[in-house]
């Protein structure tokens, strides 16, 4: 059985001058939504785009204030980081990760953001052609392209039933032995679904047994809803005190209103974290130096996060009675910036509705086929454009 595709069959870019080149590559799928952005822009109160996660909130000033102190930055960066961001990303670890004490220096890295990490994991642990790339089967497709960028197999996968059935939730049963790196995403993007510690701790005993690096991209793991904890992989609960072929994956962009600095991190198995310090050595990858001064400083401040989430809470509060009001279902949505929507139809025609409410959000089937009948609806707009959008949504 042919795994299951995270983005939907979509026409393809025109081949390379010369073959070989890259892999043909879908559309961009935000691309496609141009002509419903543009109704909605013609209502008469506005756009309100709730399509994008994008932060709209002030970056803490804290962090402003450390980036212009670090200005005069003549000299090349340190890949690995200065020694003040390495501390500073090991005591955020332990302190908001569970991260066990033997997590040290040598398994942290900072990264350009996480997308660039996501899509280059597979490179970078030297993956290529027949080996697989496992993913939820819902979820951010720049796991699926990831896999494509090396030529490797896009799997993706019922994170939960993997949980209970192992190899039996695969598309393909026999395919266990192809899969070299499975990616976690809890709190999901976009459901909000979070795996809970038997959950993780089973899917990471069933990877360890195979030999199958688990990445785990945990960048809402502050956004909790209506659960009492998101967990980490890297908590010994779920690792059973072991950072072996573990690494998880985290940004700055959600909590901290960071997404134009690109500031995150891995961290995890010492081992793995050194080989893609010796690949990002080679290829230049370094976070630039001003941004590692204000990488730590908002490390450290644990206060501008907790604010920045009762501000989405208070959205978030606003939103979803007017999403059911307007006839939606909320499901998943337990953590994170998305609500997980639907109205009973196909995602595009949700996403017609809505734009000719001047309302923008994303179709379901942009993070794979099970997605069809749902959109994601963000949480990171202004409150005067939540206000409007909620308006609108009750008029509907």
């Amino acid at each position: 059985m042919a795994a299951t595709p995270s983005t939907p069959p979509t026409a393809t870019r025109p081949a390379t001058a010369r073959a070989g080149l890259a892999p043909r590559l879908p559309d961009f799928p935000w691309d496609s939504l141009l002509p419903a952005k543009q109704r909605a822009a013609q209502h008469p109160d506005g756009l309100v785009d709730l399509s994008v996660g994008t932060p709209v909130d002030p970056t803490p000033a804290g962090v402003q204030e450390a980036l212009a102190a670090a200005a005069d930055s003549p000299g090349y960066p340190s890949t690995t980081g200065t020694p003040a961001l390495r501390s500073a990303l090991v005591r955020f670890a332990r302190r908001h990760r569970a991260a066990p004490p033997m997590l040290d220096e040598d398994g942290v890295l900072p990264t350009v953001g996480s997308k660039e990490l996501v899509a280059h994991l597979p490179f970078q642990l030297g993956l290529g052609p027949g080996d697989a790339v496992a993913f939820p089967h819902i979820a951010y497709p720049t796991y699926d392209m990831g896999a494509r960028f090396v030529g490797a197999e896009p799997m993706g996968v019922d994170m939960a039933q993997l949980a209970v059935h192992g190899d039996a939730a695969l598309p393909d049963p026999s395919a266990a032995g192809r899969i070299r790196l499975l990616w976690l995403n809890s709190p999901s993007n976009p459901t909000g679904e979070v795996l809970d510690v038997a959950q993780l701790a089973a899917i990471v005993a069933w990877a360890r047994e195979r030999g199958i690096v688990v990445a785990s991209d945990e960048c809402y793991a502050l956004l909790p809803w209506t659960v009492p904890e998101v967990p980490s992989v890297l908590d010994p609960r779920v690792s059973g005190g072991s950072l072996e072929s573990l690494l998880c994956v985290y940004s700055l962009s959600k909590q901290s209103n960071l997404a134009g600095y690109r500031a995150a991190f891995v961290a995890g198995d010492p081992a793995l974290v050194g080989e893609l310090v010796a690949v990002r050595k080679q290829a230049g990858m370094m976070l630039p130096g001003p941004l590692q001064a204000a990488m730590t400083a908002a490390l450290g401040d644990d206060e501008a996060p907790a604010a920045q989430r009762e501000i989405y809470r208070a959205r978030r509060a606003a939103l979803e009675p007017a999403l059911v009001a307007a006839g939606g279902t909320i499901h998943g949505s337990q953590a994170g910036l998305y609500l997980w929507t639907t109205f009973g139809e196909d995602a595009m025609t949700s996403v017609e509705r809505l734009a000719d409410a001047g309302v923008l959000v994303a179709p379901g089937m942009f993070y794979g086929v099970g997605g069809g009948n749902f959109v994601r609806v963000a949480l990171t707009a202004t409150d005067e454009r939540i206000a409007a959008a909620v308006r609108r949504l009750e008029r509907l």
